[in-house]
């Protein structure tokens, strides 16, 4: 299944982004060769075929800028620029540095043309008005293939940022795994393993409850909800590490590994803080309200990726590994189905959202950032203190433990480079476009506003991505407008699936992930609905 969804972002990008280039070159988007009709005001008397620069201002009407481009929205030009006469060719060549006030088409072709502020082109004088102003015809450089351009630089430039979480990660990585090795030497591991033994079971039968697989899950899953998302992951990477170990056909996925998966990219979270800080930071008034919906989301999402995973197990498994399957605790499944549903009558209700809209607003900000600020500190210093009570040698532990996040760092890079290429590829060449503008009639029906659609196809590709939409979005529309309530919650609800597969199946060479992908994407999709269902029943 990665196979395919991995050629299909490659080729739609690819082939998005040359579809557009050659309709540009069709119809000659950008002008080539064409002459603008400008005024060139000079800052001092025009010199006519001078030796050295000349400071100038391009001046055209937006009557005439507009209708030379062809453009939707009327744009005028006085863009500050330089001219130098060259006798060769007996004419004046142009230099553009582009400003804030530049018009949004030179931008764009300045970028396609290499540099990211550098227009060139050059101009023929037709009259001169006065010592300091005379009118010119003007030729941009040739502008092409700028959809191509994109997807190199997209695909160079996303190749070295997988790099970089790559080792980012081997500190945080290293810090994690130590302590944890502390916290399991010490037995505290096996203490929180029995204590949620019963949901456990249901969940990964497969697994011994005493096995350390089910300690590294329940921290991450831990870390998860409470928005500890820098120590999730390393112990996620432990968790696939450890499932690895029990996994009878390596490289492919087991039953536990997908489940683990479908939970880990439903993204359940008490406290979304990263959405919540960016709803305070633009002024809301009440950044914590999505508190209570986004945990709805991920309630839907996080159902719906179990019984995903629980079901279609049962069609993906070889025929080897389901003889020796453990059949599903069907008292576990009917607990579980129990919780969930007196969770959502409860949100549902406006319950939880009352309990909050009555608790000052400022109060719990600061419970908020005091808590993000002390929770790892606390974590750490509890691991450490438990293993001094029970005599461990923590520093030796932690050392031993350290060791690994390295090996499990440096593992990851070439399924990161290759899954995150894919993502800038898609999204340069403009396929996300295409997609959403096929998708568009579909949210039209659901009651999906069309300004949300990109935020919620965006959040399962890339999480940077996801985040500088919302603020985007909030920015324009308000953080308590219906929309930034809509998109801060899809931010709490969800998670980046193919983030999350590439680096956690990539830490154990997992090839065939059978239907982790399926269950992970469906927990997106209901995560998504569930967060627009709760907030058009709230806020709508």
């Amino acid at each position: 299944m990665l196979n395919y969804i991995w050629l299909a972002l490659l080729l739609l990008g690819i082939g998005t982004a040359l579809t557009i280039d050659i309709i540009d070159a069709s119809a000659n988007t950008y002008r080539n060769g064409d002459p603008l009709k400008v005024t060139l005001q000079f800052d001092n008397s025009f010199v006519s075929e001078a030796d050295g620069k000349q400071d100038v201002k391009v001046i055209s009407s937006s009557s005439n800028f507009t209708s030379f481009y062809s453009l939707d929205k009327k744009d005028s030009l006085n863009q500050p620029a330089q001219i130098t006469y060259a006798p060769k060719k007996k004419r004046y060549s142009l230099f553009i540095r582009t400003t804030d006030d530049t018009p949004a088409i030179w931008k764009e072709m300045a970028k396609i043309s290499g540099d990211e502020d550098d227009l060139l082109g050059y101009a023929e004088i037709t009259n001169v008005v006065d010592s300091n102003t005379v009118t010119a015809n003007i030729y941009t450089e040739k502008i092409s293939f700028g959809k191509m351009r994109e997807v190199t630089n997209a695909a160079l430039d996303y190749a070295g940022t997988s790099v970089k979480i790559a080792l980012g990660l081997i500190g945080i990585m290293a810090l994690w795994l130590g302590i944890m090795k502390i916290a399991e030497d010490a037995g505290l591991i096996n203490i929180i393993a029995k204590a949620v033994k019963p949901v456990t079971k249901f969940l990964f039968p497969d697994v011994p409850h005493d096995h350390p697989a089910i300690g590294a899950i329940i921290m991450n899953l831990s870390a998860n909800m409470l928005g500890l998302g820098n120590a999730a992951t390393p112990f996620g990477l432990k968790a696939m590490e450890e499932l690895d170990k029990l996994n009878p056909e390596k490289g492919t996925a087991t039953n536990a590994m997908c489940t683990f998966l479908a939970v880990n990219t439903a993204g359940l979270t008490l406290i979304p803080a990263t959405a919540i800080a960016v709803r305070a930071a633009a002024g809301s008034n009440d950044p914590a309200i999505i508190i209570g919906t986004s945990f709805f989301g991920a309630l839907c999402a996080t159902t719906t990726g179990i019984i995903a995973a629980k079901v279609l197990e049962r069609f993906t498994m070889p025929a080897e590994l389901r003889k020796k399957s453990v059949k599903t605790n069907s008292k576990g499944l009917w607990v579980f189905l129990g919780i969930v549903s007196f969770l959502i009558i409860l949100f549902v209700s406006g319950l939880f959202s009352s309990i909050f809209g009555s608790v000052d607003q400022e109060v719990f900000k600061n419970i908020i950032q005091i808590f993000s600020t002390i929770a790892i500190p606390l974590i750490i210093g509890i691991f450490v203190l438990y293993g001094v009570v029970k005599k461990v040698k923590i520093y030796e532990a932690f050392v031993e433990g350290a060791k690994e996040g390295f090996n499990i760092a440096i593992r990851i890079i070439p399924y990161l480079v290759a899954m995150l290429v894919a993502i800038g590829i898609f999204r340069a060449g403009g396929a996300m476009e295409f997609l959403i503008h096929l998708l568009n009639p579909l949210t039209q029906l659901i009651g999906m506003p069309a300004e949300a659609l990109p935020m919620a196809l965006m959040r399962p590709l890339s999480g940077s991505g996801a985040l500088g939409i919302m603020a985007e979005i909030i920015s324009v529309h308000g953080p308590d407008s219906f929309i930034g309530i809509l998109v801060s919650t899809i931010m709490g609800s969800t998670e980046t699936t193919f983030y999350v597969l590439a680096v956690y199946f990539g830490a154990v060479g997992i090839n065939k992930t059978r239907h982790a992908l399926a269950a992970g994407l469906l927990a997106d999709a209901a995560g998504i609905l569930g967060a627009l269902f709760i907030v058009r029943l709230l806020f709508g």
